[in-house]
């Protein structure tokens, strides 16, 4: 048994012991032992009760993150190895995302009971994503269990920066197997070809969550004019190009980076397509006040809320930017609204639409509301896995 235990304060067990995989400062009464970063320790009620076997991380908010509730079973690198295994199994087999061209979401965090871990595949690259420290120490067996698994030519471990600050960890973007290529990694999605240079692009390379929501607004653009703003690679507008024979697409997105990705990506789909530079929200106002009308506009900005204290002005934002979509969309167009901030609840962004549709005078008809695709699955024992939501409308 670990040499070390936590013990809760009273009445600190329930959420634990329905498998919520953290346990923050705040829940816990004393330690018992002196246990240093990544140790596993044993956490228990203020009764001596077992409850579960974690690492432990006394720099960070998480104190501990859980990963066995099983007396017998301790936290190894058996255990680690063994739930990649079969969570990639899953993907393989039940969602049948094993095309070597393709690119989807092996490990998905405490969805995949291993908080702390996320690994993306595009066509023979890994990406993997460490948020905690605790998942360091396990970074070889990682590393082995995807070479064995996907025979991957490149993998990748990336830190983000924010993440790397609470965990107490260093931001380290380097090469565990392969070499650095000049040319970025071309995989397939849809019968689109996109570009994705895992190594310095966003997050792990690419957004794999969107999918399935690709494909689901490109349903609706045949013979519409597509608007994508915050587009960075351009997946919307591309599937909305190739799969709903949409009539044009325009790219909008701040970056100049995302900009010169989404122009390769048409062109390594033969899409014709116009490109913009700027501030979506301002630049959406300025094609107001021109008079452009669109069949169809997406709006997929990045996170606007990180902590409790950030929701209120992120609704405000999000508010602004479908606003200024609302005034662009012809009469009976489709607007594609999105929100990766999990802090942000559905029914608080269905509320925010709505007031968008008043301020613009419109009214707003929903036809689907979306989350993320099944390779990023929901874990009901820790809701905050749940994340995106995806809400397409016609706008009359």
């Amino acid at each position: 048994m670990p040499d070390a235990k936590v013990i809760l304060k009273p009445r600190m067990a329930r959420p634990l012991y329905s498998r919520h995989p953290w346990l923050f400062e705040k829940a816990i009464d004393r330690l018992e032992g002196e246990p240093a970063p990544s140790d596993e320790v044993q956490v228990q009620t203020d009764r001596g009760e077992f409850v579960a076997f974690g690492l432990f991380n006394p720099q960070s908010r998480i104190r501990v993150r859980l990963y066995s509730w099983d007396h017998e079973q301790r936290v190894d690198a058996d255990l680690i190895v063994r739930r990649m295994k079969e969570a990639i199994q899953f993907r393989k087999e039940a969602l049948r995302l094993d095309d070597p061209r393709g690119a989807c979401r092996l490990i998905y965090s405490e969805s995949d009971g291993l908080s702390g871990l996320i690994v993306d595949r595009f066509a023979d690259a890994c990406t993997i994503q460490i948020n905690s420290l605790a998942m360091e120490r396990f970074l070889p067996s990682i590393t082995q269990t995807l070479i064995e698994e996907v025979s991957p030519n490149i993998i990748v471990r990336r830190t983000d920066a924010t993440v790397a600050h609470w965990e107490s960890m260093t931001a380290t973007e380097e090469i565990l197997l392969g070499k650095d290529r000049s040319e970025p990694i071309v995989f397939e999605e849809s019968g689109l070809l996109f570009l994705v240079d895992p190594i310095r692009g966003q997050k792990t390379g690419g957004y794999l969550d969107q999918r399935d929501n690709r494909r689901s607004a490109a349903f609706y653009a045949a013979g519409r004019d597509v608007l994508d703003a915050f587009c960075y690679a351009g997946g919307f507008g591309l599937t909305a190009s190739k799969l709903g024979h949409a009539r044009s697409v325009t790219f909008l997105d701040s970056s100049a980076e995302a900009k010169t990705l989404a122009e390769k990506n048409a062109q390594a789909n033969d899409i014709p397509a116009t490109f913009l530079l700027g501030d979506a929200g301002r630049m959406m106002g300025d094609l107001a006040r021109e008079g452009r009308k669109f069949g169809m506009v997406v709006c997929d900005p990045p996170k606007f809320a990180s902590k409790a204290s950030e929701i209120e002005g992120a609704l405000r934002g999000y508010e602004f930017i479908n606003r200024s979509a609302i005034h662009l969309l012809e009469p009976g167009g489709i607007l594609v609204s999105c929100s990766c901030s999990g802090l942000i609840t559905p029914s608080d962004f269905l509320e925010m639409l709505a007031e968008s549709a008043i301020r613009a005078g419109r009214e707003i008809r929903v036809l689907e509301m979306r989350g993320q695709a099944p390779d990023h699955p929901v874990s009901l024992a820790c809701p905050e896995t749940a994340y995106l939501k995806c809400v397409i409308a016609r706008v009359v």
